[in-house]
């Protein structure tokens, strides 16, 4: 079976056997992993491992302002230093902060980025990763963030409108140009801990999923599937994802309350497509090669067939051995 029929498959709930993702290394794991498997870049090594697709962050594209602005690194900017002492009273003072606009968003890198892809036979994940939970954080500062979003909502929502925006407005100029070339729009935020979600359900449900509901609608209209990254301990929002119509999950943090496979499998099974699983503040550093088989395997058994072995987190760091990460792969790979 080629790489898009097991994709596609996993994704309508209809696969006879699992994928396998191999994540997105971090820098200073690059070079030990090349030169274990015997490769010169992360796609060679996506297809060492005998990953089911590939993903290209950002559409390889740049911020390419004429002036030298950055694009959301705009908390460093001192226009919006005073953002923190704004109220719903200010709310038009939010219009005449120093925006990005998208039509300086350049994506020439995805070209050759996808003609790799698509000569491989290697399905394509993409899109704007939207971090915007992060980047209005940012902006305000943490704390501030989550105490206005009791004591200034209206100015919240204004800030995270504008950050959204400007995601769907790349999305929009890629997916217009490469949609019939891609499988996916995948996006990401960090909304748990190790124990629980960052802030109430109740204010992740007013301040967080209108947006993820855009983006995956955006994507939908595309023909896309829309994959959502998390990590931390994200299960009480897991209803509102599904309901989002986000068709897969990831990492699975597998050490996170309550993101134990048993648990998901149980609540949320055949609803949602879960990618990753496979521990990585444990297991896959300090754990060998057969008990990491023998983990890969349970999960499968629990998850079933539309799953997609990934480790627990895409950042895979230097402590982990290349060789824990094969056997991740020949594990999940089984017939």
């Amino acid at each position: 079976m080629d790489k898009y029929s097991l994709f596609k498959n996993i994704m309508e709930h209809k696969s006879d056997r699992c994928g396998f993702w191999h994540g997105n290394p971090h820098p200073e794991s690059a070079a030990g992993l090349y030169k274990y498997f015997g490769v010169s870049s992360d796609f060679e090594l996506g297809l060492k491992l005998g990953d089911t697709f590939t993903w290209i962050p950002d559409g390889r594209g740049a911020y390419r302002h004429p002036g030298g602005d950055h694009a959301f690194e705009l908390y460093k900017n001192k226009n919006i230093a005073h953002l923190s002492s704004l109220t719903d009273d200010d709310i038009e003072s939010v219009g005449q902060l120093n925006w990005p606009d998208v039509r300086y968003y350049d994506f020439s890198g995805f070209e050759s980025a996808k003609n790799t892809a698509k000569k491989n036979g290697v399905p394509i994940l993409t899109g704007a990763w939207a971090p915007f939970y992060h980047v209005v954080a940012d902006m305000f500062g943490m704390e501030n963030y989550f105490v206005k979003m009791h004591t200034d909502p209206a100015l919240v929502i204004a800030v995270t409108e504008r950050v959204v925006d400007f995601y769907m407005g790349m999305n929009k100029k890629l997916f217009d140009e490469y949609a019939p070339e891609v499988e996916a729009c995948f996006f990401g935020n960090d909304f748990g801990t190790q124990l629980d979600l960052m802030i109430s359900p109740e204010m992740f449900v007013k301040f967080v999923m209108p947006y993820q509901r855009k983006i995956a609608a955006q994507a939908k209209s595309y023909g896309l599937y829309a994959f959502l990254h998390s990590c931390g301990s994200v299960v009480k929002a897991i209803p509102e994802i599904i309901e989002a119509k986000i068709d897969g999950l990831h990492p699975i943090q597998a050490l996170a309350v309550g993101m134990d496979a048993e648990n998901l499998a149980e609540k949320f099974g055949g609803k949602i497509v879960f990618v990753g699983g496979v521990d990585t503040q444990i297991l896959l550093r300090e754990g060998t090669a057969a008990q990491i088989k023998l983990e890969v395997r349970r999960l499968k058994k629990i998850f079933g067939n539309n799953f997609i072995v990934s480790p627990s987190h895409e950042a895979v760091l230097p402590d982990v051995p290349p060789e824990n990460l094969a056997a991740a792969s020949e594990a999940a790979l089984e017939n």
